[in-house]
């Protein structure tokens, strides 16, 4: 092709330039791997705690297979739904930069209908660590169909341990023998659910999942909380475990007896086996709680010589503050590479202004005689359309932003489908306070975010001298504990519709939960993607133009 024409030379130079521009992005994406994963979500017997029922495999497996993945790795996931109702997975930690379309609960993307299939396209961008994903529509969460994620840092950026001799997936959470679909007419009836009937561990119930190790070998463990509402406290017979990881954020690392995972919480520990070869328990327990639950795993030696016998090892003191200062005490390795080639101290996020502080209150009421969950006032019911196609397209009627205050609004609660607007690159503070008696977990879609104190009752602006804008963890879901508040500082980098949920999860399945639109009038490739080739269309956004681009 000749590029230079004498009468129009500047065009087909333009055309050039832009040639090689795209040549040169399309190179640059090539560069991460793919990876690609074909699932059939079904319906199967499981026995999680000895009886049957009808749990939630992907196939053919429960708990579902593990996403293993390196930073920046593309994901793509065909999901077949052979289930009669409709499905969709979200992926709890992953932030889905620039793409809030793929995040997989109903604010954000179409349900899969019975019979069909939706392939997830993804990027694990500049992420490490450990995290998991779940069904998030009809209560499936109660039936299964979760799974662990583990995101490898690159070969040439160093981490701050030694390469263990292996790495093991621990899903621990509550479980309810009843069904789950007889437990979501329970709560669409406005009734509360009886608490749950025991703990499973990968599945399996007491002494069900067992875990292999060499003597005189080291092993990471990545513990999982995917239960349903309770927080679990994690330890192991006769072994200490040191934190290395919380969320993709290594640790300093500090040695424990025994670790509180909070609903929706992960973390990673390394442990030797350094004790007699025989078998040990592992032991999990529920926390705050006026019943306590309890299960056992075990600790295999491939040359034990004796089966783990003897009492379980004991849990931590009942008091909250036990479990607040342990808290407290995990910090960011500020020395340790992240994702990318330098300190995760260098993001010096302590000495940036806040520009917002937005204040969250749970609370519980009846709303028509009905159970209902509240933040500050409002209780979720989703819309008829995703919201963020809604958005995208510039459907009318389907929510309005600033629907939910920025502060606590009295105990009355209303219905409303919630969405709090939010400018793409502010900092702000978000504050979360439990005046229940129970503990509580939220999380955030989309983001990482710094969690800058926490204590025991109210929060005011004199609680900031307390805060730490240092070494803070940051990760993507925060416990609060009873009658206690807990503050978080999030740079708000990525646009898209992101939401903003308690992990118990009948109070999310109730409206404890709310949209964090994150919006910038620049439309830009830069800033955020377009909608995917592959997108479903499902209630006012049927029929809207697909992307030919």
């Amino acid at each position: 092709m000749r590029l230079l024409l004498p009468e129009n030379g500047r065009r087909w130079c333009r055309i050039a330039l832009v040639l090689v521009l795209y040549m040169t992005v399309y190179e640059v994406v090539a560069e991460d791997p793919y990876r690609y994963f074909d699932w059939r979500i079904s319906y199967g017997d499981i026995y999680p705690l000895g009886v049957r029922q009808q749990g939630i495999l992907i196939n053919g497996q429960f708990p579902g297979p593990d996403i293993y993945s390196v930073t920046n790795d593309n994901l793509i996931i065909n999901v077949h739904n052979d289930l009669p109702e409709p499905f969709l997975i979200t992926w709890n930690g992953l932030q889905q930069r620039k793409n809030s379309f793929e995040d997989g609960v109903y604010g954000t993307t179409c349900p899969i209908p019975p019979g069909k299939n939706f392939t997830y396209i993804m990027q694990v961008k500049d992420q490490i660590g450990s995290f998991f994903y779940f069904p998030s529509l009809q209560f499936h969460k109660a039936a299964g169909g979760f799974g662990g994620i583990r995101i490898l840092s690159r070969p040439r950026i160093p981490v701050p341990f030694p390469e263990p001799a292996g790495d093991f997936t621990i899903l621990i959470g509550d479980w309810y023998k009843t069904d789950h679909k007889v437990l979501k007419i329970i709560l669409d009836r406005g009734k509360m659910l009886k608490f749950p009937d025991g703990i499973q561990i990968n599945g399996l119930g007491r002494d069900g999942a067992k875990f292999t190790v060499e003597q005189g070998k080291t092993y990471r463990l990545r513990i999982s909380n995917v239960g349903l509402q309770n927080s679990l406290n994690f330890r192991i017979q006769g072994h200490q475990m040191k934190l290395i990881e919380v969320e993709g954020t290594h640790t300093i690392q500090t040695t424990l007896s025994s670790l509180d995972v909070h609903v929706g919480q992960s973390y990673s520990v390394l442990v030797t086996a350094d004790q007699p070869a025989q078998d040990y328990y592992i032991a999990v327990s529920s926390r705050f709680t006026t019943q306590t639950l309890n299960s056992t795993a075990i600790l295999h030696y491939s040359n034990s010589k004796k089966p783990a016998s003897g009492p379980l090892p004991l849990g931590p003191p009942t008091s909250i503050s036990w479990s607040l200062n342990q808290a407290r005490s995990i910090r960011t390795n500020l020395t340790a590479s992240g994702p990318r080639p330098n300190p995760q101290g260098s993001y010096h996020y302590g000495q940036i202004n806040v520009t917002r502080t937005i204040r969250l209150a749970n609370h519980a009421g009846l709303v028509d005689k009905k159970q209902r969950y509240a933040v500050n006032g409002v209780s979720f019911i989703p819309a008829d359309t995703p919201l963020k196609l809604a958005d995208y397209y510039n459907i009318n009627g389907v929510f309005k932003i600033g629907s939910i205050p920025d502060k606590p609004a009295g105990q009355k609660i209303h219905l409303d489908t919630a969405v709090m607007g939010a400018d793409y690159r502010a900092f702000v503070e978000i504050v979360f306070e439990n005046r229940e008696n129970i503990a509580q977990s939220w999380h955030l879609d989309g983001y990482s975010f710094f969690v800058v104190g926490m204590d025991e009752g109210r929060w005011s602006p004199a609680s900031k001298k307390q805060y730490n804008l240092i070494d803070a963890v940051s990760r993507c879901t925060t416990q609060v504990y009873p009658r206690s508040w807990t503050a978080i500082y999030v740079p708000l980098d990525n646009v898209g519709m992101w939401n903003l949920r308690t992990q118990f999860w009948a109070r999310q399945y109730l409206g404890q939960q709310l949209y964090l639109r994150v919006y910038t009038p620049v439309q830009s490739f830069r800033d955020e993607y377009p909608i995917p080739k592959n997108a479903l269309y499902c209630g006012r956004a049927k029929g809207r133009a697909i992307r030919t681009l």
